[in-house]
């Protein structure tokens, strides 16, 4: 079965169901290929680097709201046994990053880099919209960094991942993580990995006896 994964890696909770996923296929019988598909968040484009907490006290209505939406989450994650920094977390534009996956994508290793985007922007407070960053978390992952640079510098993927970006919407995605099984089953937000298992199981049945 395929599974693709509609995210964006400064979406905590698209971290938080990447987890969950991975815990329920931990139950699943099943064959599964991964695809990570883009999502934006927030496609305005960032001039200079800025603390995440600033942006999100814009987006919730001050400071102290920002601060207990990200306790929230930041509770949540540690139940899965991710570390979350908000206090560290830097406001980025995701697009350099998505096109980095989509170039991992092509060389295997795109869950290893799209691990490495949610680890570097939510726990070690690393700009994930720069292009540096980009190749040294690109690097550790396991890719040639001339070659990620060299791609980074130029036009290629841009197009693509502008079209995918345009794909979800036009498939009703409006908020993410949202999970596609079979190409045809829809599972929104990060839901509790014995509901994914569920799900699974349940399209993989429907599959069986659709054939």
């Amino acid at each position: 079965m395929e599974i693709e994964i509609y995210a964006d890696v400064v979406c905590p909770w698209c971290w938080i169901g990447k987890r969950r996923l991975e815990r329920a296929l931990e139950s699943y019988d099943g064959e599964v290929t991964v695809t990570y598909r883009p999502f934006q968040l927030d496609p305005a484009p960032v001039t200079e680097p800025r603390p995440l907490l600033d942006a999100l006290a814009d987006k919730f209505g001050g400071p102290q709201r920002a601060e207990a939406a990200a306790a929230q989450v930041t509770q949540v994650a540690a139940g899965v046994g991710l570390e979350m920094r908000f206090d560290r977390a830097v406001y980025a534009n995701t697009f350099e990053a998505h096109r980095l996956i989509r170039f991992a994508a092509a060389r295997r290793r795109a869950g290893q880099v799209v691990e490495a985007l949610y680890r570097a922007h939510f726990a070690d407070g690393v700009d994930i919209g720069s292009r540096d960053a980009l190749v040294e978390l690109a690097v550790d992952a396991g890719l040639d960094g001339a070659e990620v640079r060299e791609h980074l510098a130029s036009n290629l993927g841009r197009r693509e991942v502008a079209a995918d970006l345009s794909a979800a919407h036009q498939l009703g995605v409006r908020s993410v993580p949202t999970f596609v099984l079979a190409g045809r089953y829809a599972v929104s937000g990060a839901q509790e990995p014995e509901t994914l298992l569920g799900a699974l199981r349940e399209v993989a049945q429907r599959e069986t006896t659709a054939e």
